[in-house]
């Protein structure tokens, strides 16, 4: 039977190719323009004469970047961060959903803990209490002052829980009889089937510690101390500190003739994308499928 599509339909398909096209060109454009800038010299870049192609094409401004302690230093404390955070965020989300997995009649106060948790994505105390919580409990200026206030991402947990209770109870009821305890179902079986659903936790935990910035700046007193993302935003607002600051070293004499601010704060934002970048495509196989199974069952 030969399926006949409506003038309509057609007039639809068509607008959704366009309207996603543009939108994804919207995103794309500034990001090419960036990286263009980075690479262009810096009397092409003040006269304004970089669009989406480098002119004067040269590699200055990432040697001025790298030469620059301080964004190596909050580079090495991104990284770290972001080591420590995923880490102690899959290992509580893990631990945190499979008990709520369970039905009432096997986790009696199941209820209770999930309202507990779920309050805490509606309500919250606000930034000084937030603020004076950390402080007290001598995290500030620490970098565990930016893992453990968020270490339970409760949306992550909700996700990861929903696809724990989708898989087949008949595993873990043939575990249970060949002698299993729900340590080794959790490990063993839980999540080797979960890997989907993991990965998108995952990514969603990298790119969150990754890209904070306002934690960095309110927790970390020393700027030696700030992530990347905090110290990027410092350049950005007032960006001729990073030249005053290299202006005065025998290091830059030369690389000062080929790049200015846009240059190298083009040139820092790029390398800072850099990670997510490498990360995003081999965990994007699992990402749709992860999500929506994650997310459809109740």
């Amino acid at each position: 039977m030969k399926h006949t599509v409506s003038a309509g339909r057609k007039v639809f398909v068509v607008f959704n190719y366009f309207f996603l096209g543009l939108a994804s060109l919207l995103c794309i454009l500034p990001f090419i323009n960036l990286l263009a800038v980075s690479f262009s010299g810096s009397t092409a870049v003040a006269g304004g004469e970089v669009n989406f192609l480098p002119v004067d094409f040269t590699w200055k401004s990432y040697e001025f970047v790298m030469k620059s302690r301080e964004f190596v230093r909050s580079l090495g404390v991104s990284i770290e961060r972001v080591i420590l955070g995923v880490s102690v965020n899959m290992l509580l989300t893990i631990l945190t959903a499979y008990p709520l997995s369970k039905e009432k009649s096997v986790f009696k106060w199941r209820g209770v803990y999930a309202w507990f948790f779920m309050i805490t994505m509606l309500f919250n105390a606000g930034l000084i209490p937030w603020y004076m919580t950390i402080k007290y409990t001598g995290l500030v200026d620490k970098i565990w002052a930016l893992v453990i206030p968020g270490a339970l991402p409760v949306f992550n947990m909700v996700v990861l829980l929903n696809f724990f209770r989708g898989l087949p109870k008949e595993l873990e009821e043939a575990a249970f009889i060949d002698g299993a305890g729900h340590w080794r179902i959790l490990w063993k079986i839980f999540i080797p089937l979960s890997k989907p659903s993991l990965a998108t936790v995952a990514l969603f935990c990298i790119v969150s510690h990754w890209n904070n910035w306002f934690d960095g700046l309110i927790l970390m007193n020393k700027p030696i101390h700030y992530p990347l993302q905090s110290y990027l935003q410092t350049i950005i607002i007032n960006p001729e500190v990073i030249m005053a600051s290299a202006a005065g070293k025998s290091d830059y004499t030369t690389l000062l003739q080929f790049v200015n601010t846009r240059t190298s704060r083009a040139a820092q934002i790029f390398i800072a994308t850099i990670p997510i970048l490498l990360a995003y495509p081999f965990l994007q196989k699992y990402f749709t499928t992860g999500l929506v199974l994650g997310s459809v069952k109740g």
